[in-house]
This record gives C-alpha cells, sequence and structure tokens, in this order.
C-alpha cells in the first residue's frame, strides 16, 4: 500500500514538473472544466437537463482551452511540435469532432421541422388522428433513419477514442503537458458528446423500462411522478413511444401527447443551441492551433 502511494505522489509530482513551477490561472481552470465534466460523465443516468450541463462544460472547456492556445509560454511549448503527428491528430481530431457536430445539428433541425407538421395536424383537429398516422409515421420513419446517421456518429467518436495517444519519448516536459492537456480536452469532448448522442437514439445503456410501462405512464395525466421517476425515460423516447401508441390505437385524447411534444421541441432547440455554440467555440480552438503552428 506504501509503494502504491509513494508511486502515486512521484506521478503527480513529475506532472507537477512538466508545467510552469506556478501554472498560470488559465491552466487551472481548463483542469477545472475537465474535472467537472469526467464527474458528469460518471453518473449513470442520461436527462435533458444532465446533457444541457454537459454541453454548457463543453463550451466553458472549450474558451478556457483556447485562452490557453494564447499563451505565449503554450505557443513556444506547441511551436516545437510541428513536424510531429501528435499536433495533427488534434487537428484531425478536431475536424472530425466538428463534423459529428454538423451532424447533430442537421438532426435537431429536420426533427425539429417533422415535429412542427405533426403538431400543426393535432392542432388543427380535424380528422387530427388519419394526421396523426401520416404524420406521425413520417417522423418516426425520420427516427429510424436519424438513428442510423447517429450509430455512424458514435463509430467516429470511438474510433477517435481508439487514436488518443501522447508519446512523452524525446520531448520537452513542458511541451508533453501541452500535448497531454489538449488530448485530455479532446477526450472528454468526445466522451461528453457520445453521451448526446446516446440520449438523442435512446441508449440500450439508459434504465431499461419496457414500451407499455412507459406509455401507460405517459398517458396519465393526472399522475405525478418523482424527478428521479421522470428522469428515467428521455423526451425522444417518450415522444416515440406514445406516438406508436396514438398510430395503433387511435385513442379520442392526445392533450397529453401535445405537452410530450412541447417538452421534446424545447429539448430539440436546447441541444441545436449548444451544439451550434460549442462548434463555434471548436472552430476558434482550431484556429488558434493553426495559428500556432504556422508561426
Amino acid at each position: 500500500m506504501a509503494a502504491v502511494e509513494t508511486n502515486t505522489k512521484t506521478s503527480l509530482h513529475s506532472r507537477s514538473n512538466s508545467l510552469p513551477s506556478a501554472p498560470h490561472p488559465i491552466v487551472s481552470q481548463v483542469e477545472l472544466h475537465l474535472n467537472r465534466l469526467k464527474d458528469s460523465g460518471a453518473t449513470a443516468s442520461l436527462s435533458s437537463t444532465s446533457i444541457s450541463h454537459k454541453l454548457n462544460g463543453l463550451q466553458d472547456l472549450q474558451y478556457s482551452t483556447d485562452k490557453l492556445l494564447q499563451l505565449t509560454t503554450t505557443q513556444q511549448a506547441l511551436a516545437q511540435e510541428c513536424s510531429d503527428n501528435q499536433v495533427d491528430e488534434l487537428l484531425d481530431g478536431s475536424l472530425r469532432i466538428l463534423d459529428i457536430c454538423s451532424s447533430v445539428k442537421d438532426c435537431m433541425v429536420q426533427s425539429k421541422d417533422i415535429l412542427h407538421e405533426l403538431q400543426s395536424v393535432i392542432r388543427r383537429k380535424r380528422d387530427a388522428a388519419n394526421g396523426i398516422t401520416i404524420e406521425g409515421g413520417k417522423y418516426l420513419a425520420y427516427r429510424k433513419k436519424m438513428k442510423k446517421t447517429i450509430g455512424k456518429a458514435l463509430e467516429n467518436l470511438k474510433a477517435i477514442k481508439n487514436e488518443f495517444t501522447v508519446s512523452s519519448s524525446n520531448k520537452d516536459k513542458e511541451t508533453n503537458s501541452m500535448l497531454s492537456i489538449l488530448k485530455e480536452a479532446e477526450a472528454v469532448t468526445v466522451s461528453s458528446l457520445e453521451s448526446l448522442l446516446l440520449f438523442v437514439i435512446g441508449s440500450k445503456g439508459q434504465l431499461k423500462e419496457s414500451r407499455w410501462s412507459v406509455i401507460s405512464k405517459l398517458m396519465q395525466p393526472k399522475r405525478i411522478y418523482c424527478d428521479s421517476e421522470e428522469s428515467e425515460t428521455n423526451e425522444f423516447k417518450k415522444v416515440d413511444a406514445v406516438l406508436q401508441f396514438l398510430i395503433s390505437s387511435k385513442p379520442s385524447s392526445n392533450e397529453n401527447f401535445q405537452n410530450h411534444m412541447q417538452n421534446l421541441e424545447l429539448c430539440i432547440e436546447d441541444i441545436e443551441i449548444g451544439v451550434e455554440r460549442l462548434s463555434r467555440q471548436l472552430i476558434r480552438t482550431r484556429v488558434s492551433l493553426l495559428n500556432i503552428l504556422n508561426h
């Protein structure tokens, strides 16, 4: 046990030596955001609230990372790596992450458009049952298509994860530390985006609940749920399950379903805005890195 403790202290001491003796506050800020996101990733549940917090945290992380890249010490350290593939990996990773963000935004925009058509049909009320069958069928068909798109994005994220390597051979200690921080920021970004994608498609990793169990709960307007029970099913899964029920059973009332659609629309808008802001910050960080390499 003492040996393990000694090794841990030695490892931490080695890391602290690899950074400047008095780290810039921005370095501490980046590590604070990293730790917060890693802690949030340790929770098993996925909800629209937790996803929103992750997106906000990612924006803060990328903002601080960009500020880190503005430091002269960072620029000097990374400039020495221009011919090394480690920096190329960072640039390639950021580009692939941006592509995934773009796919998510496209999915959210199209989902919202189809959802609006469905809401319009329900508001008209006249022949609403028929309209729900047609427009609801379109929405569910798009959800199926979207899940395939998200599935490919998840595969790309997994590929990026497998490529996370920071070599320590024949490198300046401070440079290695800066590369390590940037790599860790990329790794946490990938992990958080993975949570977002799993939430959107209704991850099998989330708490499992039968379709009819979900429907029976959601179609009872007078039932009151505690927060923990409500979080078991995300907004996408709620609408999917109840819409399938409405199409097959054609009940007389769909008032409760309209509330679920409104909640889903708010959720989609939050994701769309969050991913858009994240994309802009990722681009700024990428430009800062490119500027360092081109000087």
